[in-house]
């Protein structure tokens, strides 16, 4: 099994779980590519992560090696093209991780929007404790929209009883016990709206313009899913007209290449990030909610596990 785009946290995890499974992993930091496949020439099977987009021409070049199944370290599938890669024979899988890193992270940048703490940690840092223009509002007192209720959605609506408030759900998938209503009616009611649904061709942009405009006025959008699912441009307009309160995005369109890098010294091509960046009720963070000790054991055991299984389904099938 070779794997790519293997950080050293996730390498000092693959030499220690690796035996247990029978597997001798081949662990490099070169992200996946057409030039880099020639790295998994002798294992069918493959580990690449969700930072790197898998071309075509790089699925042609994994399965001219002799690849036949890619286990991608992620949720998410939507940096591999699944039906192209079905098309040369070679199947794909994703990995469950606790969905409680995602759900811990989706609850603080939750209290983060609706407490202003962007405003008083950039105030403190110049050393001004002057209470804030804006009040802060207590979760108890609104009503949640939660969008996808697979496993990370659950686990945010778990956390927000506690809270005390209203939550209203939508889903293509799952359904839980939950008040369930349609998206329209969710966006009218909810002063937050939270997205934990996949990102497919239906979902991308699944808040346009459109249904942005129908949210209520003064609402906030926290992001943890997938960039795409929000049209950043129409995200823009509703926060510079104030219809929107505010945003806590863990995720953007168009982060390849900026999250995870370090850009201190870099210009920012993202004119769009730039924007977010300056606004005081905008937090940014960087792809970051799914990375806790628990869950990249999690995704490093899985790895190893879809790879037993590819092999072992080959050997009787």
């Amino acid at each position: 099994m070779t794997v790519y785009g293997c950080g050293q946290d996730e390498a000092v995890l693959f030499r220690e779980l690796a035996p247990g499974f029978g597997i001798v992993p081949t662990l490099t930091e070169a992200a996946v590519s057409e030039s880099h496949a020639e790295l998994a020439r002798g294992n069918r099977s493959i580990s690449v992560g969700h930072k790197t987009p898998v071309s075509r021409a790089t699925l042609v070049a994994l399965h001219r090696v002799g690849v036949r199944h890619i286990s991608t370290r992620s949720v998410g599938t939507n940096h591999i093209d699944l039906a192209y890669a079905d098309s040369l024979g070679i199947s794909v899988g994703n990995v469950c991780y606790s969905p409680d890193s995602v759900a811990d992270y989706t609850l603080m940048l939750m209290l983060m929007a609706i407490r202003d703490a962007k405003s008083t940690i950039r105030r403190g840092a110049v050393h001004d404790y002057r209470l804030n223009e804006i009040r802060g509002k207590e979760l108890r007192d609104l009503t949640v929209g939660v969008i996808g209720t697979g496993r990370i959605g659950s686990a945010v609506m778990d956390r927000l009883r506690g809270f005390g408030c209203r939550i209203l759900a939508n889903s293509h998938g799952p359904h839980t016990a939950a008040a369930y209503v349609p998206l329209d009616e969710l966006l009218r009611q909810s002063d937050i709206v939270t997205l934990h649904t996949p990102l497919t061709a239906q979902t991308h942009h699944l808040l346009d313009r459109r249904r942005i405009e129908q949210m209520k006025r003064g609402a906030f959008v926290i992001n943890t899913g997938r960039g795409p699912l929000l049209d950043t441009e129409a995200l823009l307009s509703g926060l510079e007209s104030g219809r929107l309160a505010g945003a806590a995005l863990d995720v953007l369109e168009g982060e390849e290449g900026i999250f995870y890098a370090d850009c201190r010294e870099k210009d920012i091509e993202s004119k769009a990030l730039l924007r977010l960046q300056e606004m005081p009720n905008v937090l940014i963070t960087p792809h970051t909610a799914y990375y806790t000790d628990h869950a990249l054991s999690d995704t490093v055991k899985n790895s190893l596990a879809n790879c037993l299984e590819f092999e072992s389904r080959n050997q009787h099938g």
